[in-house]
């Protein structure tokens, strides 16, 4: 049974090598809440994770506009949430509510510094998310002022934990699963939900 949102429409991006599919029970387990949702997803993983979000920012001003939404959240899994970042660094929605990344690469992949030398060329995402302090990703603003909560994968093979934390304040969980894992679970889903409606995570998910 789903519960009244009022307005609240939900973003979701996916991450890198992923496409909207994937999104599908997150975003079905997020209606079942009250939200409605956007899938938003990209094909090209060649091109600069910017092109993508000059692209996204370009449907957040569209969301952000559409007078039957009140407020917009963002949840994003993996690469996903740093295409939100460079995003909200072109564009910020004046309905803009609070902000879920799902496995975050905010510091960087460690897989993506291992192998950025041989495909960061050709995939220039490989080479954007390296740990190095001169990648894009450590390169890209934080944005400011917004309610950021953080959900990581407690076996994560391809972001650590460091790496998920972003250097501003935010609000922190962990769930006993894998990286991809976290799009599948119930209890994912209800840490969102929980985040997108109080600001914070329930006890006991540190």
């Amino acid at each position: 049974m789903s519960c009244p949102r009022g307005r609240e429409h939900v973003a979701l991006v996916h991450g890198y090598l992923a496409n909207k599919v994937l999104l599908a029970p997150l975003g079905w387990r997020l209606r079942r809440q009250g939200y409605a949702t956007t899938a938003w997803g990209y094909w090209n993983m060649r091109c600069s994770l910017l092109v993508h979000a000059a692209r996204f920012a370009g449907q957040l001003e569209s969301l952000d506009t559409n007078p039957a939404i009140d407020t917009l959240h963002l949840v994003t899994h993996s690469m996903g949430g740093i295409i939100a970042r460079a995003a909200l660094d072109r564009f910020r929605p004046r309905k803009l509510g609070r902000f879920v990344m799902l496995a975050p690469p905010n510091k960087g992949s460690f897989v993506a510094t291992k192998i950025a030398g041989t495909f960061g060329r050709v995939f220039k995402p490989v080479a954007e998310l390296s740990t190095a302090s001169d990648s894009l990703v450590n390169l890209l603003p934080m944005p400011a002022d917004i309610d950021l909560g953080v959900i990581a994968a407690r076996w994560d093979a391809l972001v650590s934990d460091t790496s998920t934390h972003p250097d501003v304040p935010h609000a922190y969980a962990t769930i006993p699963t894998f990286h991809s894992g976290l799009l599948f679970r119930r209890d994912a889903a209800e840490l969102v939900a929980s985040f997108l409606d109080r600001g914070v995570f329930p006890a006991g998910f540190a």
